[in-house]
């Protein structure tokens, strides 16, 4: 098929705009942070882009997206290993007619958020070798056989697919695979490292709210390429994903700060910030299946329960830091359910109808098995690596480097430095003392 340069430009751009998001989960996890881990936070996204990009050209596309013979359901084979051959390939084999290297690299940056989207629920406490080993054997033991079950089609004329797309379960841009995924990962691997020290009884606060405002931006940029760009095309689905995109993610930050409002008096930035993500993982699954109105109608219903679930880590007893649990599982659980109450044709033949299209139930009970489906392998299997790890390696940092921050102790920095003046006279001098310096001087010189 001949390369079609408007798609492949698109393709090219989104997949840039994919990869851009990482670095703003970075800002928005380490705004959340405490200030002596915020550079270990942001250091924990970028490490997963180098650990799973390099990952991915070796082994991890071919896994996801290749036929393994009779296993080729549950996942790929190692015929695409290190992408040999795949750069000579004109074109991916979906009909667009982008190169093939396009759409392995657009895919690599799904793999690269999901992994990094795990870290925010064990902020300041685990150790930094550990987390990279831990990236590494999840994206290839977790993310990549669901990314297979849910996406992969080996074309109409063979007949092979992904389990969970042969069943009809729909999931545009990652509902199922990257937020319920990371969503629920999150959750076993908090419960095997357990609680920070002093939590739930000391405030720990964000110590940088504008930060967490510029990776909430940084997020919603990028995510128009994230849901739109999964059309793989540019045309009339990217537009229908590129509107519900922007409306339902309106919708979940206004319900958001309302009930805020409503609970505790006051709505605030980080709660307008949380609803902005909310809004952005509930509608990822349903952006090409459902209306503009129904994209509204979706992102209030998330945003007031995503609103409502992230409390229940105090109820239930789970440190879930920066609410991975209750933003990224609870609101990828609600965005894939509602494709098949809100879920319509009309927008998008390769959809289905749900019950208010008058498709009856059936649609709803394939979005019920994929859910439940991708909350049982993957907590499952996180639950073990993250056992494993512990027992072999330690997953969390020591009492005291986690008292004194895991910035200084694991990367000998730290994000802000008050030490001194470093301008004017007496710069060596910390500004305290060279005030009270002055001041003794003045005191001296009128007696």
């Amino acid at each position: 098929m001949k390369i079609d340069s408007g798609n492949t430009a698109w393709m090219l751009v989104s997949t840039a705009l994919v990869l851009l998001m990482t670095p703003g989960l970075a800002f928005f996890y380490g705004g959340m942070s405490r200030a002596k881990s915020v550079l270990n936070m942001m250091m924990m996204s970028f490490v997963s882009i180098a650990v799973v990009g390099m990952a991915w050209v070796v082994y991890g596309y071919s896994l996801t997206f290749s036929a393994a013979g009779g296993l080729s359901s549950f996942i790929g084979g190692l015929g695409d290993w290190g992408l040999v051959g795949l750069e000579t390939a004109a074109t991916a084999d979906d009909g667009s007619g982008i190169p093939q290297l396009v759409f392995v690299a657009f895919q690599a940056t799904f793999a690269i958020i999901t992994v990094a989207l795990i870290s925010g629920a064990v902020a300041d406490r685990v150790k930094f070798g550990a987390w990279v080993v831990f990236a590494l054997v999840w994206v290839t033991l977790v993310y990549m056989p669901i990314a297979h079950w849910v996406w992969w089609s080996d074309g109409e004329e063979n007949g092979k697919a992904g389990w969970l797309f042969d069943l009809g379960a729909l999931d545009f841009a990652g509902g199922t695979v990257v937020h319920i995924n990371a969503g629920v990962a999150a959750l076993a691997l908090v419960l095997v490292v357990g609680k920070r020290k002093g939590w739930p009884r000391d405030p720990m606060r964000p110590h940088n709210l504008p930060f967490v405002l510029l990776g909430a931006g940084l997020l919603w940029f990028g995510w128009f390429g994230f849901n739109a760009g999964s059309a793989l095309s540019a045309g009339a689905t990217a537009a229908v994903a590129f509107i519900n995109t922007l409306v339902a993610t309106c919708a979940a930050a206004f319900a958001w700060i309302v009930v805020e409002k409503l609970r505790h008096g006051s709505s605030t930035t980080l709660g307008i910030a949380s609803g902005v993500v909310a809004g952005l993982v509930a509608i990822t699954p349903a952006c090409a299946f459902v209306t503009p109105l129904g994209a509204l109608a979706l992102g209030l219903v998330a945003g007031a329960v995503c609103a409502f679930a992230v409390s229940l880590k105090y109820k239930l007893g789970f440190d879930d830091s920066l609410d991975v649990v209750g933003v990224h599982m609870v609101g990828g659980i609600v965005g894939a359910l509602l494709i098949g109450v809100l879920g319509t044709t009309a927008v998008n033949d390769a959809g289905a109808d749900g019950l208010l299209a008058g498709g009856g139930i059936g649609l709803l009970g394939k979005q019920a098995a994929a859910v439940g489906a991708t909350l049982a392998y993957s907590f499952i299997v996180t639950f073990v690596i993250a056992k494993v790890l512990d027992l072999v390696m330690g997953l969390r940092v020591s009492e005291e480097d986690e008292v004194a921050g895991i910035d200084s102790t694991a990367h000998a920095e730290t994000a802000y430095d008050f030490g001194s003046v470093h301008a004017g006279v007496g710069a060596s001098l910390p500004a305290p003392a060279k005030v009270a310096e002055n001041t003794a001087k003045k005191v001296e010189a009128e007696a």
